[in-house]
This record gives structure tokens, C-alpha cells and sequence, in this order.
């Protein structure tokens, strides 16, 4: 009995202290204005938790024997206008909880600063590393290799940040990762105004709470999200005139949503509006081939408009539509 007792004891007493035991990436985009954070985690719902984030202020990723208190603390503080570091240093320096030196930490500030911690009793094996804009840190891993390799990946994939962290991610997930296994991942990346609809800085924020493999899935929902990012700039973009960023707006929609007749459709309108019929053939053959029932009914809508009506009166062009 009193042994039976002890262990649920010992149990209650370590569910109650689980580590957030994951590995995550916090970077910057100067230039685009993005911060942003990944995550990943054998840990239900991991970015209820990681990731922290405010356009034109920071990111802060907080784990291990986690504070979760750092990520809004460390937010309100970077607003302050004090630095990574500082906010580090008052972060640890204010902390009263059980644990200290078990927490795992990292922030970019709004100039790119830097500061990370990794205390030394982080659940092994534990640490991080820094380029130039961004932070990778993990424990509970199969080694150090994981943030070596999220590092490598970042610094070598091309675009806007949310695929250099999901290009980070998935290398430190194929280098091995939460050496427990999988369950969750998140994403979040903030621009001041740049999220969907209005008065949103949420440019991307995306979970896979709890999955046998969260990163299929997690890159699907980045798919979806990224395509309507930009189908509401492609809008923006044609109401405004700017035929030439509408068009490669499209090229984007149809990449990330390549089943889609509609981004297909709209590829194809906007390539003939740009004088490439070769390209705009090609797109709307494909819409079509996608949906012949409905294509024919939406391309006679949306061609109906001022912009586009001139498709409709190119007979050769709409001859060859139909071969």
C-alpha cells in the first residue's frame, strides 16, 4: 500500500511538472517587417503554450520547465523598448517559481537582437544556437544535430519567413527531433496588418494540437493559409491597378492551392490582361479541366468585368480555349 501510494505520489507529482520538452525556431524579416516563431513538440497543443509574438515588438519562444508567463511578460517589456537581452536578464532575474534553471528561453527583439538561455537543468539533451536572424533551441532531443540542421535549412531556403520556419522545423524533425516522438506543432508569424480580413497582425498563426505526425499537417494549414493571404492581396492589388503584383499575387494562389479553379482561372485572366496568352491558355485549360461543368458559367462571370473584358471579344483565343 505504501508503495502504491509513493508512486502515485511520484506520478501526480510529475504530470504536474511536465516539461515542455520541444524544439523551436524564433527568426526575423526586416524587410517584409515579420517575426515569428515554430515549434514543434511531443506535447499536446504545444503552441498554446511556445510561441509568443507581436508585430513591430518581438518573438519569444518559452520551454522546457516552462514559464509560460516569459512569452507576454517578455512581450510587454520588448514594447518598453528594452532589449533581447534586457528582457532576458529581467525575466530571470523577476522569476520566483520553482525551476528556474530548467528554463529554456529565446527572443528576438525589434532591431533582431538576440538573447537565448538554456538552463542547466533542462531535460537533456539541451541547447541552442544563433544566426544572424534567428534562434533555434530544443531539449529533451536526440542531440545537438537538430538545431545545427534547423539553422542550415533556414539560412538556405529562399522566400517570405513563414517557409523559412517551416523549412527549419521540418529539418530539425528529419535530424530527430523530440527524441520521445511527435504530437503537436505550431506556427505563428506576426506583420503589422498583414493578417487576413482587417486590423489583424496575425499573418500566419496555425496548430496541430495532437496528431501521430503533426507535419503533414501542419503544412497543409500553411498552404491554406498562405493561399489566402495572398488571393486578398491579388483583390488589393487588382482594385488598385497594379496589374503586374495581382499577377504574381495569382502565381502564389496557384501555387499553394494548385486544386483550385478558381486561382487557376484568375492565373489565366490575369496572364492575358499582362499579354501572355501562351501562359493564360495553359491556366485556364487547366481550370477548366478541373471543373468543366462550372468553368465555362465562371469564366463568363469574372471575364465579364471592365478589367478582363476584352478576352471575351479575342475569338481566336477563345477558339483555342475550347480545342
Amino acid at each position: 500500500m505504501t508503495r502504491i501510494l509513493g508512486c502515485i505520489i511520484f506520478c501526480a507529482a510529475a504530470y504536474a511538472q511536465e516539461n515542455v520538452s520541444t524544439f523551436s525556431i524564433v527568426a526575423r524579416d526586416a524587410q517584409a517587417g515579420d517575426w515569428g516563431v515554430a515549434v514543434a513538440s511531443r506535447y499536446f497543443s504545444v503552441g498554446s503554450v511556445v510561441p509568443w509574438a507581436e508585430a513591430g515588438v518581438g518573438a519569444i519562444a518559452t520551454q522546457a520547465n516552462v514559464n509560460v508567463g516569459y512569452g507576454p511578460q517578455g512581450l510587454k517589456l520588448l514594447e518598453q523598448g528594452l532589449s533581447a537581452k534586457e528582457v532576458l536578464k529581467r525575466l530571470l532575474d523577476e522569476d520566483t517559481f520553482e525551476g528556474k534553471d530548467g528554463r529554456q528561453v529565446a527572443i528576438i527583439d525589434a532591431h533582431g537582437n538576440i538573447a537565448a538561455f538554456t538552463g542547466p537543468n533542462a531535460p537533456k539533451w539541451a541547447g541552442d544556437r544563433q544566426g544572424k536572424t534567428w534562434s533555434a533551441q530544443g531539449n529533451i532531443l536526440v542531440g545537438p544535430q537538430v538545431p545545427d540542421a534547423m539553422g542550415k535549412a533556414f539560412e538556405s531556403t529562399g522566400g517570405e519567413l513563414a517557409e523559412k520556419l517551416w523549412a527549419a522545423l521540418k529539418a530539425g524533425n528529419d535530424a530527430g527531433g523530440d527524441s520521445r516522438g511527435k504530437q503537436s506543432a505550431s506556427m505563428l508569424v506576426v506583420r503589422k496588418g498583414g493578417g487576413r480580413n482587417i486590423n489583424n497582425d496575425r499573418y500566419i498563426y496555425i496548430n496541430v494540437d495532437d496528431a501521430p505526425d503533426p507535419f503533414p499537417e501542419l503544412r497543409r494549414l500553411l498552404d491554406i493559409n498562405l493561399g489566402l493571404l495572398y488571393q486578398e492581396k491579388v483583390g488589393k492589388l487588382t482594385g488598385a491597378g497594379d496589374w503586374k503584383g495581382a499577377r504574381g499575387a495569382a502565381q502564389k494562389v496557384a501555387h499553394y492551392q494548385p486544386k483550385s479553379m478558381q486561382a487557376q482561372m484568375t492565373l489565366g485572366l490575369l496572364d492575358y490582361a499582362a499579354g501572355d496568352k501562351a501562359a493564360a491558355l495553359e491556366a485556364l485549360r487547366q481550370a477548366k479541366s478541373m471543373d468543366p461543368e462550372n468553368f465555362r458559367r465562371r469564366f463568363e462571370q469574372v471575364a465579364g468585368r471592365t478589367a478582363y473584358k476584352s478576352i471575351l471579344e479575342d475569338k481566336e483565343f477563345l477558339t483555342n480555349l475550347e480545342n
